[in-house]
């Protein structure tokens, strides 16, 4: 996007026209009220007047109704649109706190991270702070589920060609992401499970005559009643009618209740379901994945928006026999058990495609929020995933999570058919060492995707990812923090010993809780053990007698990162150098903290 204008700016215009737009409605819905109460108080005086005197014909009362009618529509369409455009307002703002390297607000997918997933908690997947809290725009829970599944599972190279194609048509798209964010009810996460497993359950329909007498009996209690409480008729007929009724209702209603209290939950949330679908619907794309799966979205002419706007409506009648002064009517209309029939026959037609639906939805939503990252991180930049001999190569590779004017970043060459294939890095505290692995396996993450990159140029063979960067005991479970390091590095070595795809692994620290020899001897085994399997990867250490096992591991080369004294503090560039560290800074950290050493 080398001509567009930066995000920034763009966010910070829309923003500014948002907040403007919202101040001038809300002046003009302030001024609305005031002028419904206006004549909604000449109204009744033209009613007095009309009624009590001969000044003015009754009829005059009709302008001001007619008046404050208009007055009521406007000010209710005026206050829809004030919704919409604060909303608007937090989607621009969202973007620009993410810009500027705040919390945005956006779910953080907490709920999919699992203790024992081999690296989603080490690179900060899911909770705060995350990269599923730095990408995720999805409206719907199976959204957030897509992307979390594609955040924990690499993609093969097919698949994350389809991606990123897709990505690509969405990165420019701020107008669909807008949209997306603003449409439909302001629910969060919103779940339609109970929707699907409804519609793809089979239907269970009474023989047809009981529908029709149920309508022929209902219309008959409203004319019996009416005609004994309004003309005077005899009783009898809301006993002809009113008995079958009971008869009916008795048969029909624990049917009615099983077909209608799984839609319940999921009644609110319609209609944001249906405006995803008439938006993804419309929409020009020019991806094939993309286009595929708006083909999905129509059968025989009828769009799925179309359909699921006739369920919304059936549920909001249905849900009319709520309002106190309609309960006579839904009782005598038997309304319970009309509407399950009516929705019956909807099921019957449409409910199976409502899972292929929501799938459709969900992939747009987790296609849209790697394509908002995209558009909002314009140099980054699209790897190349290609099948062969396991490999990372990255030039100027950096975090994804950290500001890019903070970011340092550094070239990395792994595996290949000439590179090596463990780096072992050394080096003092808080040189850059973790942060290195970190990127290389979010980059990873977002590679395998099908989204863009924090780097220059980012090249990958598909890849498995293992890591032990973030080990925690366990009081509860009796678990020392050298035993749950030990545990998750056997997890790593599984992993690799399944040889396809080949293992990318990251091991921080290794065995940094058990003494020299025992951290030596353990990860020269460990390490030959991976190499052995086809893995390559990193691993970092504080302890210098581990980097002599590069002399001993054929393909494993030493590099470090190093700090460096200026005006008496400690200062770190972040860069990457070959060989090992020449010296540690533990000490000068004590004493920096006060601590006599």
């Amino acid at each position: 996007m080398p001509d567009s204008p930066p995000p920034a700016s763009v966010y910070a215009e829309r923003l500014t026209a948002r907040r403007a737009a919202a101040e001038a409605l809300a002046h003009r819905l302030e001024t609305l009220s005031y002028a419904r109460l206006g004549v909604f108080a000449a109204g009744l005086v033209a009613a007095g007047i009309g009624f009590g005197t001969s000044l003015l014909s009754p009829w005059f009362a009709l302008v001001p109704l007619a008046a404050f009618v208009y007055l009521v529509a406007k000010f209710e369409m005026t206050r829809g649109r004030l919704a919409w455009t604060k909303r608007s307002a937090a989607f621009y703002a969202a973007g620009a706190d993410r810009l500027a390297g705040k919390p945005s607000g956006a779910a953080d997918g907490a709920r999919f991270l699992a203790e024992d997933h081999p690296y989603a908690a080490d690179l900060d997947l899911f909770g705060p702070g995350s990269l599923f809290e730095r990408l995720t725009v999805c409206r719907t829970a199976v959204g957030e589920e897509t992307l979390a599944a594609w955040l924990a599972a690499p993609a093969p190279p097919a698949e994350v060609k389809a991606r990123q194609e897709a990505v690509a048509d969405l990165r420019t798209r701020l107008d669909l992401r807008e949209a997306v964010a603003v449409a439909g009810a302001d629910v969060p996460a919103a779940d339609y499970a109970p929707l699907v497993a409804w519609g793809s359950a089979p239907t269970d329909v009474p023989p047809a005559w009981k529908r029709v007498a149920v309508e022929v009996v209902g219309w008959g209690n409203v004319a019996a009643w009416l005609g004994w409480l309004v003309v005077g008729t005899t009783a009898l007929p809301v006993l002809v009618f009113g008995l079958p009724s009971l008869v009916l209702a008795a048969q029909l209603l624990p049917w009615a209740r099983r077909v209608l209290s799984p839609l319940e939950p999921a009644a609110e949330h319609l209609s944001l379901l249906e405006a995803l679908l008439a938006r993804v619907h419309r929409e020009g794309f020019t991806a094939p994945r993309l286009r595929e799966l708006q083909v999905g979205l129509a059968a025989d002419g009828v769009t799925a928006s179309a359909q699921i706007r006739e369920l919304r409506v059936l549920l909001e009648w249905y849900n009319s026999r709520r309002n106190a002064l309609f309960i006579p009517v839904a009782i005598l209309r038997l309304w319970d058990v009309r509407f399950a029939f009516k929705l019956e026959a909807w099921r019957s037609r449409s409910g199976p495609a409502v899972g292929r639906w929501l799938r459709a939805v969900a992939e747009v939503e987790a296609l849209s929020s790697l394509a908002g990252y995209a558009y909002e991180n314009p140099t980054d930049v699209f790897p190349t995933v290609e099948p062969g001999p396991a490999r990372v190569a990255a030039v100027g590779v950096g975090h994804p999570l950290i500001p890019a004017e903070k970011c340092v970043r550094n070239d990395v060459t792994l595996g290949g058919t000439d590179g090596p294939r463990l780096l072992l890095i050394s080096g003092s505290n808080m040189s850059g060492k973790s942060t290195l692995l970190r990127a290389v396996g979010v980059n990873a993450v977002l590679a395998l995707a099908g989204g863009v990159v924090r780097a220059g140029a980012f090249a990958l063979s598909p890849l498995a990812l293992g890591a032990t960067m973030r080990v925690q005991d366990s009081l509860q479970a009796g678990r020392s923090r050298f035993y749950a390091e030990v545990t998750k590095v056997r997890q790593v070595l599984d992993l690799a010993r399944k040889g396809e795809p080949p293992l990318l692994f990251l091991l921080d620290e290794i065995f940094s809780g058990t003494n020299s020899a025992d951290r030596v001897a353990g990860a020269e085994g460990v390490l030959k053990t991976l190499l052995a399997a086809g893995a390559i990867g990193f691993v970092t250490t504080h302890d210098l007698s581990l980097t002599g096992v590069a002399g001993r591991l054929p393909g494993t080369v030493n590099v470090h990162f190093c700090d460096g004294f200026a005006g008496g503090e400690l200062r770190f560039d972040y860069t990457m150098r070959p060989g090992v560290v020449a010296h540690g800074n533990g000490l000068a950290l004590m004493r920096a903290v006060g601590l006599e050493v």
